[in-house]
């Protein structure tokens, strides 16, 4: 699976998450204030449905209270009556402001208020007549079929509020019921899309991880491929620096033979010649014997030249006399041509040719590069074995380097390294600007005893 085409696709699973959680939001909201909305009407027509049965007792309660009082006289019956008026007024109040703006309750309400009015004066007008006289005749007590006309037409137009407030009641429910089931349908429905939702997105989550993991295994296959294709280069590098270097040496030592062997002995019996010449001349030609002097003395340089040349191809020293009095007499030249002072610590140590003539080279350039770029004035030399290790240091007090800063040529080095690991060694540099700088070879000691 393509990992960008996977991070595509990645992106719908949150935009769908956003949008059902947001349609779930709406659902909620809209369902609750929609659900308050109706219970607030279920209580205005509760309120109404308690208004208009109330109104009804309380026009029972007047004209108990004024049965009562027809019939004892007695005042006291006569308090009933008065609350029933008050509570008939509030009646009245609150089904006056609910039915504002409705047309047909109005209506039944007006008539209501006009039957309730006419009744209302019946009663007060017998009472006050009971009042008036003292007594009442039988025929008030009783009522009269135009009050029980009153009563019933009262009862019909209250019957019908109440049948309109129960129509009322029932469809307000019935709203509440649907709106509560279809808010139940859809937060289970946007549950589901949003488990679907949770789904894609774990599945594609996973299937990131997946990638992810594939793609770092096959970096680390990468890696250690490169890793494996390094040391082989490396080692490469390491075995050409070593063939390079035994080459080297080997024309070296070539070219010195034949500058012994060859060189020397042409430039020896040029010199005998000339002895023979000067000896049979005697005194008979001074000029031409000092003219054979003179070549006699150029013939002696060149031979010394010749030597000094083949030393530093191959130094004999190194194998006649060994690798500490060898790298004495080259700390001692140096010291002699560079004025710096060197102090050598050197102990025998046990190498094979190989590392001896290598560690030589090796000190050679660096006291090269001492005499060339440090400006150093005091060097040390130091050669020790211990636990099966050879050190071979070399440091000097000059101006050092910041081994952060990459070189402008590090061949040098790179060359010191590449022939101490093909030694099996290892090479490490220390330095610092104005404080010097050490070199330090660590060699495997040989097995063979030191001489």
């Amino acid at each position: 699976m393509d990992l960008v085409a996977l991070l595509g696709r990645r992106t719908l699973v949150f935009p769908l998450a956003c949008a059902a959680a947001l349609a779930m939001l709406f659902i909620s909201e809209s369902s609750y204030w929609q659900s308050v909305d109706t219970l607030d009407e279920l209580g205005a027509m509760a309120t109404a449905r308690g208004g208009v049965q109330g109104l009804q007792q309380s026009i029972l309660d007047a004209e108990t209270g004024q049965r009562g009082y027809l019939l004892t006289g007695r005042t006291e019956h006569l308090q009933p009556y008065q609350k029933a008026l008050a509570d008939i007024d509030t009646a009245f109040g609150v089904l006056d402001r609910y039915y504002a703006g409705q047309p047909e309750p109005a209506a039944v309400l007006n008539k209501l208020h006009t039957l309730t009015t006419a009744k209302l004066s019946q009663l007060a007008m017998a009472i006050g007549t009971r009042a008036a006289a003292g007594s009442v005749a039988p025929g008030d007590i009783a009522p009269s079929d135009i009050g029980r006309e009153q009563m019933n037409a009262i009862r019909r137009l209250a019957s019908e509020l109440l049948a309109l407030e129960d129509g009322r009641v029932a469809a307000g429910r019935n709203d509440l019921y649907q709106t509560l089931s279809l808010s139940r349908i859809g937060v289970a429905a946007l549950s589901a899309v949003s488990l679907l939702a949770l789904w894609l997105y774990l599945r594609q989550t996973s299937a990131l991880k997946r990638e992810q993991l594939t793609l770092k295994r096959s970096v680390q296959a990468e890696r250690d491929r490169l890793e494996i294709e390094v040391r082989r280069r490396t080692a490469e590098l390491t075995e050409l620096t070593h063939h390079l270097q035994t080459a080297r040496e080997d024309e070296r030592h070539r070219l010195a033979r034949n500058l012994h062997d060859e060189l020397g002995a042409l430039l020896t019996s040029a010199k005998l010649d000339a002895a023979r010449i000067r000896s049979r001349l005697g005194g008979t030609a001074p000029e031409a014997l000092e003219r054979l002097a003179h070549l006699v003395e150029t013939l002696n340089a060149s031979i010394a030249l010749g030597r000094s040349i083949i030393e530093d191809l191959r130094p004999s020293t190194l194998g006649n006399l060994g690798l500490v009095a060898t790298l004495e007499i080259l700390a001692r030249e140096f010291a002699e041509r560079s004025g710096a002072e060197v102090e050598c610590a050197l102990q025998p140590v046990a190498l094979d040719p190989t590392a001896e003539l290598m560690v030589y080279r090796l000190v050679q350039e660096a006291i090269t590069n001492i005499s060339k770029h440090a400006k150093a004035r005091h060097v040390w030399l130091a050669l020790a074995s211990r636990d099966g290790q050879v050190e071979i240091s070399v440091r000097d007090d000059g101006v050092g380097f910041d081994t952060a800063v990459p070189p402008h040529s590090a061949y040098g080095l790179v060359g010191m390294r590449f022939r101490v690991e093909a030694e099996g060694g290892r090479l490490s540099v220390v330095s610092a600007p104005g404080q010097g700088t050490k070199l330090t070879v660590t060699l495997p000691e040989s097995p063979r005893p030191a001489a």
